[in-house]
């Protein structure tokens, strides 16, 4: 992940103040949450007090900052990011990819992947594999990529605009969460400049949008409906799992239904030779 760590040490308040505005919140509301006065927050807003890591620390909290964002306030009080002081033990490593591995294996026959926040690919289970590759993917490790680009997978989503929309705006939101993300942004502008991007962005739908958009695939001209669940490790104290999100693919309607399931069967029989 990069982040702008070449910042002053006094830049702390008005980056306090920015979040504070984005979140539109009062000096006196992030106080009471914070457990601090008024007049303290005023004065770090301001540079006149420096903050304790602890005071950064119950702000962050108060703000729900993300993780990597809270690095950030931190550097910029001249203090060391708090994922230097991570340490995983090798149990703990094992225990995070093991429940990985047993979260994707247990979605088959389904499609379940392990993306990071601007959806680079971790790992992936079978029905992924075999499913991306049936719908025209060219092995581009992000997810986001293959599905902006022009190429095999973007012209098999018959939807592609309302997809596409959808999820920019994800990514988009991201950037908004961490706006220190300068990773995430070059993304986000990279693909705006994709063919066809641009106006699939700014067009609305003429009609209400459903209440969960399903991706609509053509493959081999069978027509699939998919809609998507994703998945983040609850209560991380570790930027690296803060980032960690699992997609699953789920089918939308029976036949879609019926075609993973053939499609299971027919990797079982090739197994079996």
């Amino acid at each position: 992940m990069t982040l702008m760590i070449n910042r002053p040490q006094d830049a702390f308040g008005p980056l306090l103040k920015a979040w504070r505005t984005r979140k539109r919140i009062s000096q006196l509301d992030l106080a009471l949450d914070a457990g601090l006065s008024q007049r303290h927050v005023s004065f770090l807003e301001t540079g006149r007090s420096k903050p304790s890591r602890y005071a950064i620390w119950q702000i962050c909290e108060a703000l729900e900052m993300p993780q990597a964002e809270l690095d950030v306030m931190l550097m910029s009080a001249g203090f060391a990011p708090q994922s230097a002081n991570t340490s995983w033990t090798t149990d703990v490593r094992d225990a995070v990819d093991t429940s990985l591995a047993h979260v994707l294996k247990g979605h088959e026959p389904f499609p379940a992947v392990s993306i990071d926040r601007i959806w680079t690919l971790q790992r992936v289970n079978d029905s992924a594999r075999t499913f991306f590759a049936r719908a025209g993917s060219t092995g581009q490790r992000n997810l986001l990529r293959e599905v902006f680009q022009p190429g095999p997978l973007r012209a098999n989503i018959r939807n592609w605009p309302e997809v596409a929309r959808a999820l920019f705006r994800l990514l988009d939101l991201e950037v908004a969460r961490r706006p220190h993300d300068d990773e995430a942004k070059a993304l986000l502008e990279e693909l705006r400049d994709l063919p066809g991007v641009a106006s699939a962005i700014v067009n609305r739908p003429k009609t209400p949008p459903a209440p969960v958009l399903s991706i609509e695939f053509v493959i081999d001209g069978v027509e699939l409906k998919l809609f998507s669940l994703i998945a983040t490790v609850g209560m991380s104290m570790d930027t690296t799992l803060d980032d960690l999100r699992i997609e699953t693919l789920l089918p939308a309607d029976e036949p879609t239904r019926q075609w993973f399931m053939g499609l299971r069967e027919g990797r079982s029989a090739q197994g079996d030779q």
